[in-house]
């Protein structure tokens, strides 16, 4: 028992001794591979020659630096991996050197800080590949990087690492078959000459990186473009930058059009036999092959300019002049007049200023379509996914629906004037006008807010309305919208008729008047009709997903039907009036322009006045009720498309 007790305590006193240090030889084979070894420093080293030695792979290893001629005299190496070494952080200047039969280099995911020195290889073999991959602290690709590495062909496989740059002449003295750029996602800008003093690349991968251009110089050679996920590149260098193109990936649908149809007279006949081969003859002229061309433009999007013809593209300006000189006019007129504001006056103000603002929708997308014209796919992008859309969007719809709205209130007060036109107390005030207005502005800042805020969109074409269909909530907005407009036009087509069997009676007014006033309520009801009636029909099919016209017809109908009422309103309700020409030569006079009639138009007023008050008008505190009715009645008859009875009792 006593020898066994004093055994375990031998054992532990062993145990508590320290061990003696392993070879230095067998420490550094626990790290490193032959023939390489670790120095205490932190440096990696791996001296040659080492006969039959045609693969290094050097992972997970605690080194710190690969010092200049690390790699000297592996002149049998075929491959080298340096990967998932984290703490490496400097590779010196000359490391690589002289390695005749290298054919691959990885080097990827250490913390190297700044691009290696390749430019000493000196490799003759053929396609050699360099692989330099998730080096997250590399922001640079600097001037001469590759120059020396090998004399033939060479792929590049530089993907993400934390690049931000790549600088001028970077592949100067290469001749590169593949350059894979992908997934460098702060990468923002190759140098226009990046690739001057190279041959290639043929294939060219920029997917996923943040790239706002493509470098102007050294597209020539490229024969497939892949950018998938680069939402960053909106705008492609001019398509005779790609003569040689044969296949592209890219983000955006509208890129494509600019490989479509592309003009002969774009290809000079200069190429030599070698370079023609994707090329088709016919009739002795050479025609460019089109290029294969991925996501193809869809039925929104299609590849042509936001007019889609050249007669849209001239009515455009003449419909947006007329309604905002037109419109402008009115409201100069009315907020400058001496009479006092009535209703009639104030709802003319905000019909005039609601089709003025769709006016200035249909000039904006005129500015723009004249700017991109024959180039909208390069500008596509900005201008659809920009503010300048969105602003275009928000004006049409804010204008379209409180024109409506308008329009609406316009013609119940005229229904409810002549309804209880013995009524006095009954009769609209301006404050209450105020407030119903005051609603009409907020619904229509609601729904012309509401695809801002991811209720549709105004991205989805080129003339920015509210087309995006793609969920339920998208599919009753636009829904709503629509039937609202209709119940409208509905409502004002039966105040109209209310109106017109209301002042027929022939105890009244002449049959001429009575005829008179009909054909103007059907020129308002036709052109509210033709405005809304075309778009309505054609907007809730496609709402359904059943389209029954496409983008490019539905240009027509925005500028011929669509702003109809913006164009007609000032005049139907308000120049062709008696009541605005006499406010407008009045205002005239002021300036010192027209005064003769200005002077007609007092006289006549002062003339008037003067009636009324020999009629008893001001004879007592309140006219009788047959007076006031016949009096009513004959201001809404025969000025009712006056559109104002600007009458005050």
């Amino acid at each position: 028992m006593k020898q066994r007790l004093l055994a375990l305590q031998l054992l532990k006193l062993l145990l508590l001794l320290p061990l003696p240090p392993l070879p230095r030889a067998l420490r550094e084979a626990r790290c490193c591979p032959e023939p390489c070894n670790c120095t205490p420093d932190g440096a990696l080293r791996c001296p040659g020659p080492a006969a039959g030695l045609t693969r290094l792979s050097l992972a997970y290893l605690p080194v710190k630096v690969i010092p200049s001629q690390a790699f000297r005299g592996l002149n049998e190496v075929i491959k080298i991996l340096i990967q998932n070494t984290k703490n490496l952080i400097h590779i010196e200047p000359g490391a690589f050197t002289n390695l005749p039969q290298l054919k691959y280099l990885s080097i990827c995911n250490t913390g190297i800080r700044k691009f290696p020195d390749v430019t000493k290889i000196f490799s003759s073999e053929i396609n050699f590949i360099l692989e330099i991959c998730d080096n997250l602290h590399i922001t640079t690709i600097p001037g001469n990087a590759f120059q020396g590495m090998n004399n033939e062909s060479i792929t590049l496989k530089l993907y993400g690492n934390g690049f931000e740059e790549v600088q001028s002449h970077a592949f100067n003295g290469t001749t590169v078959i593949s350059l894979v750029l992908k997934e460098n996602v702060h990468l923002e800008r190759i140098h226009n000459g990046a690739f001057r003093g190279a041959t290639g690349p043929s294939i060219l991968d920029i997917s996923s990186t943040k790239l706002q251009a493509l470098p102007s110089h050294g597209l020539e050679s490229i024969q497939t473009l892949i950018a998938t996920s680069s939402y960053s590149l909106k705008k492609l260098p001019s398509r005779e930058k790609f003569v040689n193109l044969l296949d592209a990936t890219l983000t955006y649908p509208s890129h494509c059009c600019a490989f479509r149809n592309v003009p002969t007279k774009d290809y000079p006949a200069i190429f030599a036999e070698s370079e023609q081969s994707g090329w088709d003859y016919d009739y002795g002229f050479r025609l460019p092959k089109t290029p294969r061309c991925a996501p193809e433009p869809d039925a929104f999007n299609p590849c042509e300019d936001i007019m889609g013809y050249d007669f849209l593209r001239v009515l455009i300006w003449l419909i947006n002049i007329l309604a905002i000189m037109g419109n402008m006019t009115v409201l100069f007129v009315l907020l400058t007049s001496r009479y006092k504001l009535t209703v009639p006056r104030f709802l003319m103000c905000n019909l005039s200023f609601a089709d003025f603002c769709m006016g200035l929708y249909l000039l904006l997308i005129a500015s723009v379509d004249s700017q991109t014209k024959g180039q909208y796919y390069n500008h596509a992008i900005d201008w659809q996914t920009g503010s300048g859309c969105s602003t275009a969007g928000f004006f049409t719809v804010f204008a379209s629906e409180l024109s409506v709205y308008t329009l609406t209130v316009i013609t119940l007060e005229r229904w409810h004037t002549i309804t209880y036109a013995i009524h006095l107390d009954q009769k609209l005030r301006l404050r209450h006008a105020i407030l119903i207005m005051l609603g009409g502005w907020l619904f229509s800042s609601l729904i012309a807010m509401l695809p801002l805020v991811g209720v549709s969109n105004y991205m989805k074409v080129s003339i920015c309305f509210p087309m995006d269909v793609e969920t339920t909530l998208s599919q009753v907005y636009v829904l709503t919208i629509l039937i609202l407009n209709v119940v409208a036009f509905i409502i004002i087509c039966a105040c109209y008729i209310k109106i017109y069997f209301a002042v027929r009676n022939p105890e009244l007014m002449a049959t001429n008047k009575d005829t008179k006033i009909a054909k103007k309520m059907a020129i308002l009801i036709f052109t509210d009709f033709t405005c809304m009636a075309p778009i309505s029909f054609f907007a809730i099919s496609a709402a359904f997903k059943m389209p029954l016209i496409t983008v490019t017809n539905s240009k027509v109908l925005l500028v011929l039907f669509y702003p109809i009422n913006s164009c007609a309103n000032p005049f139907l309700y308000a120049i062709f009036t008696k009541t605005f020409r006499r406010d407008f030569f009045l205002l005239l006079g002021k300036f010192g322009c027209c005064k003769h009639r200005a002077e007609l138009y007092r006289r006549k007023d002062f003339s008037v006045y003067t009636s009324n008050y020999k009629n008893g008008f001001t004879g007592s505190n309140k006219p009788s009720q047959s007076t006031l009715k016949l009096s009513a009645l004959h201001c809404q008859g025969t000025a009712l498309l006056d559109k104002t009875c600007y009458k005050e009792y």
